[in-house]
């Protein structure tokens, strides 16, 4: 015992020759530790999806070397990084533990309640995520138990049997830059490598390749989320050339709006809705189609379709901006940024907004000005007099639509000049309670054969969509009533939140499996339509109605500039020939064959377009200042 209380803690006056064998058992617990924070994570990435088999996939993982090896490494090297750093094992541990278990539980939090994975990018919005998380049940189940006695064990052996180790600066100095070196590397070559991570996807036989929670589960936690930091890089699409992107945009010519049909704009994306008759499940019950009915006769006389979004249950900015810009994807937005809202301002137009929610949730504060918005009210410069932000979640769409109304009037009144005004909602954001129903019961379990669950959360949920129905249709009633002519744009920013593992849906028999057309609407339709005033018809010579086609959300200016027979902006031309080729352009790399299939594979001529899509996208987002400083 003697001799290992030298190995392990090598006190002063020891001989010499432990010395040795005190850094290899340094080197070992050190590492162990790092393995053991690694092999933690694996479960809980296993058990992340509710749709998928955690035993298949912890078998997958232990049958896969280099698939296991990038889940292990990262930790062992940070841990080694730090205690370099710090030159405390312990410390090194926890500070280690924290990062390593702290994405690994927001995983697996994330795709319980979310049904989408923890993306790099994702901790850009931390400060939004609390008060998200703050409204959700966050299980302490007996695997996320085990894995904190786990780690809480780690560290006590960490503090007991792991001494300070090396005290030599020079010798921690060199440690450190070399593991920095070693991490750097790794990150540059393996966890980058598209191919590596392409090569360790299994087949269908285990996941659905189609989704991108399922790929990502399939590979752990650490190495899919560390392969997604390079997404936060800005990246040029693979081939690009800025001069081929320049030249696409200036084979177009940017034609002005005539000023005889500058009619006023007015768009609302609307907060988590959707048609719930389009399940068949619910599109028989009696309660449900009357909560519709109204929304019905207005796509009656209205154009409409379906949004192909990029999301599901959140992320609600995406489907936002996608309209605003045009763009199929993009960088993050830290200066001014050509969008439609500048070719409006170029135009003319007054371009406004609103959002009865606080203005840094993801910073639209800043961002709407650097999409050209010349005001924009939040909850801190309007509507936190009016309603809090709590209430404003419950109820606050009849509010929304008439500030609306009543600016769009005071502008008009001001003679500011025609108007675009775009704004979001903030009712029914949710969850939704799911173990009461708190309002109207439009589902009873026994009438309907469904779960309970399902039904209280699609009562609550309904509560609220039928009181935005309802304003909107009051909206459109006290638009028609305007002399000016008025064209309006709703639509939906995703599917809403259906219980953990998203059992809600499941009691109805929702399809998610995304191996059909049919399952990809499921998860990511949501309705739209393009209305006019009786006012806008005559001045556009347009009845505006009639099926608009379904497509991704980056077409749905454009389709609203063909309604009112605008040529536009010089991109708006340019993406007319790609929605042609393809009406989807996903973000998971599926589109929509003109036949109307869904393939992730072009013919060669769609391939080549949307390439240029990107390039130019790209070029605009990145290369032209719309403010004119250039």
């Amino acid at each position: 015992m003697a001799h290992l209380y030298r190995v392990i803690r090598f006190p002063k006056g020891s001989d010499p020759r432990y010395l040795v064998w005190h850094h290899l058992w340094l080197s070992l617990g050190l590492t162990a530790l790092g393995v053991l924070l690694g092999w933690l994570t694996l479960p809980l990435a296993a058990a992340a999806d509710s749709e998928l088999s955690s035993q298949a996939l912890m078998d997958y993982y232990l049958q896969q070397p280099m698939l296991l090896w990038l889940n292990l490494l990262a930790p062992v090297l940070l841990i080694w990084l730090l205690y370099f750093l710090i030159g405390r094992c312990w410390a090194a541990y926890l500070l280690t533990a924290l990062p390593v278990l702290g994405i690994a539980l927001a995983n697996f939090y994330k795709m319980q309640l979310r049904g989408d994975p923890l993306l790099a990018s994702d901790l850009k919005l931390i400060n939004e995520a609390g008060g998200i998380v703050g409204g959700y049940t966050l299980e302490i189940t007996p695997l996320i138990q085990n894995t904190l006695l786990w780690a809480g064990l780690g560290l006590l052996l960490a503090l007991l049997l792991l001494p300070r180790g090396v005290r030599r600066f020079s010798v921690r100095l060199m440690g450190f830059f070399s593991a920095a070196a070693i991490l750097a590397a790794a990150l540059w070559g393996s966890y980058f490598s598209s191919h590596l991570y392409q090569q360790t996807t299994p087949g269908e036989e285990l996941i659905n390749p189609w989704s991108d929670s399922e790929v990502y589960v399939s590979h752990g936690v650490l190495y899919p989320f560390l392969y997604t930091v390079q997404t936060l890089l800005p990246s040029q699409p693979q081939g690009y050339d800025a001069q081929v992107a320049q030249t696409i945009l200036d084979s177009y010519e940017e034609k002005d709006i005539p000023a005889d049909q500058k009619v006023n704009v007015v768009g609302i994306m609307l907060e988590a809705f959707c048609d719930l008759t389009d399940f068949s499940a619910l599109g028989e019950v009696e309660a449900v189609q009357n909560v519709y009915a109204p929304w019905h006769w207005l796509e009656e006389h209205s154009v409409s379709g379906n949004l192909l979004t990029n999301i599901f249950a959140g992320g609600t900015v995406d489907t936002e901006w996608c309209f605003l810009t045009g763009y199929s994807s993009y960088d993050d937005f830290t200066q001014p940024t050509d969008s439609y809202v500048w070719y409006f301002d170029r135009q003319g137009y007054n371009t406004r907004g609103s959002h009865p929610g606080y203005g840094w949730f993801y910073n639209r504060q800043n961002i709407n000005q650097y999409l050209g918005f010349q005001e924009y009210w939040f909850s801190e410069n309007h509507y936190e007099e009016l309603v809090d932000p709590v209430g404003a979640q419950w109820n606050s769409d009849y509010l929304l639509v008439y500030e609306i109304v009543n600016d769009l009037q005071t502008q008009l009144e001001e003679d500011n000049g025609p108007v675009f005004s775009f704004s979001v909602s903030y009712q029914n954001h949710g969850p939704y309670e799911w173990t009461y129903t708190a309002n109207e019961a439009y589902l009873d379990p026994e009438e309907t054969g469904l779960p309970e669950e399902s039904c209280h959360v699609f009562n609550n949920y309904l509560h609220g969509v039928s009181m935005t129905i309802s304003a909107l249709t009051g909206m459109v009633h006290d638009l028609e009533e305007m002399e000016e002519p008025v064209v309006v744009v709703l639509f939906g920013d995703h599917k809403p939140w259906g219980g953990n593992g998203n059992s809600a849906y499941e009691g109805i028999g929702a399809d998610f499996s995304m191996t059909s057309l049919e399952s990809f609407y499921e998860y990511y339709s949501t309705p739209y339509l393009i209305w006019a005033n009786s006012a806008a018809k005559e001045v556009l010579n347009n009845d505006f109605e009639g099926d608009g086609g379904d497509f991704s959300p980056c077409f749905l200016m454009q389709e609203l500039f063909d309604q009112c027979g605008w040529t536009g902006p010089s991109y708006l031309q340019f993406t007319r020939e790609v929605r042609q080729a393809t009406p989807l352009v996903h973000q998971q790399g599926l589109y929509l064959t003109p036949d109307g299939q869904l393939t992730d594979t072009l013919e060669e001529e769609q391939e080549e377009l949307v390439n240029d899509l990107f390039y130019v996208q790209y070029y605009r987002q990145h290369k032209i200042d719309p403010t004119g400083q250039d």
